[in-house]
């Protein structure tokens, strides 16, 4: 797994690349998390184009960046989720709770 970001509008974007399991959820966790502390941004946007493969793991630190924002005031989407990324999430709901996009510049024009 490899991430990039970057901080545009008071919103933190990461480009996701690689698998996101249980082997580096962990890790995907803690630099998110280092991010929004140091940043301070009011949204988060997650670049999915680059995964392959997501897991409940990866889904669990999906969502708990999701609470933690949302307990902030601010707001959370994905972008450019591959067809079978995609597909987990719809079955796990994380559709319902947050905008999936098809590119970064219609996510940021919402949040």
């Amino acid at each position: 797994m490899h991430l990039d970001f970057n901080l545009i509008q008071g919103t933190l974007i990461v480009r996701v690349h690689g698998e996101l399991d249980l082997s580096v959820a962990e890790r995907f966790r803690a630099e998110i998390d280092t991010r929004l502390e140091q940043n301070q941004p009011k949204n988060l946007l997650l670049d999915m184009g680059g995964v392959s493969f997501i897991d409940s793991s990866g889904l669990g630190v999906i969502l708990g960046r999701y609470k933690r924002l949302s307990q902030q005031g601010g707001r959370m989407a994905i972008t450019r989720a591959q067809p079978q990324v995609r597909r987990i999430l719809e079955l796990s709901g994380i559709m319902r709770v947050m905008g999936i996009y098809h590119d970064e510049a219609g996510a940021l024009g919402d949040l």
